[in-house]
């Protein structure tokens, strides 16, 4: 079976689909089988990444390791059942196909709420929620008092989480491991930032997930997207030498894989 990383959070902005296509294209360069899905049908941000890869790969005539890019296939509608949603079929389908010869299914879902996130969510063996360093961002988890410490109650996206958590101890599938990602970070120690490490580590202990670290806002990202590239292709393309926000960039990506503790997997990088 393969393992399933779910890449969700229902605002944008977030880095969903930076933080999808580095960790798909790590564990390709581990040597690991990898198939991506993005349920982001109208914007397909991650899609238009790896459409962008293969673009640079045959121009520049390099042979990159990376994930398998997959459409959700088409599904006859006179086939369903009454009541039975076409989106649900669409995924399993999809799943069905690539598990075979998968050792990975990364499924990026949108930055909104929508019949294939909530499905996917439900297969996520983990779940990896981006999260910008920002009580904004923060209120997507839960709803907090004004001085920011007193947690009123969970949010609409942690309720769905709960949600899928039930429907896979129904099916008698292992719990989610859920990691929430502290990502594009500020450099400067602010007060803001030190207030968001505590109230993020009191919830964990209250809905059930693990902090993990994400990575800091940097330039080197945006440039990267057009050619879909990683931090881990720069050698491949001839950088010679990484400045330091390069080299960091890339200790943040490994101290990420590490701390997402996937199975079979040994980060040499």
């Amino acid at each position: 079976m393969a393992h399933i990383i779910v890449v969700g959070n229902e605002k944008g902005g977030a880095g969903k689909s930076t933080v999808s296509m580095h960790v798909a294209t790590a564990l390709a360069r581990l040597g690991h089988k990898v198939s991506v899905l993005d349920l982001d049908l109208r914007q397909r941000t991650l899609g238009r990444y790896m459409d962008n890869r293969r673009r640079f790969t045959e121009a520049s005539g390099l042979d990159l390791p990376g994930a398998s890019y997959h459409d959700l296939p088409e599904i006859d509608k006179a086939g369903l059942q009454p009541g039975e949603n076409i989106y649900d079929h669409r995924l399993s389908a999809a799943v069905a196909t690539l598990e075979p010869d998968s050792d990975f299914i990364l499924i990026d879902c949108p930055g909104s709420h929508t019949r294939l996130s909530q499905v996917a969510h439900s297969l996520a063996d983990t779940l990896i929620t981006p999260l910008n360093d920002s009580f904004i961002d923060y209120d997507l988890l839960a709803h907090i008092d004004n001085d920011g410490v007193k947690i009123l109650g969970p949010s609409v996206y942690s309720e769905m989480v709960w949600s899928a958590r039930q429907l896979r101890a129904q099916a008698g599938l292992k719990p989610i491991d859920w990691v929430v990602m502290r990502n594009r970070l500020g450099a400067q120690r602010m007060v803001n930032k030190e207030k968001m490490e505590k109230a993020l580590e009191r919830l964990s202990k209250r809905i059930g997930f693990r902090i993990a670290p994400g990575f800091h806002e940097r330039v080197i990202f945006r440039e990267l997207f057009p050619r879909g590239l990683t931090l881990l292709d720069l050698k491949d393309i001839g950088v010679k030498q990484l400045n330091i926000s390069n080299i960091a960039a890339r200790q943040e990506l490994r101290d990420m894989m590490k701390s997402l503790n996937l199975p079979g997997v040994e980060v040499d990088f």
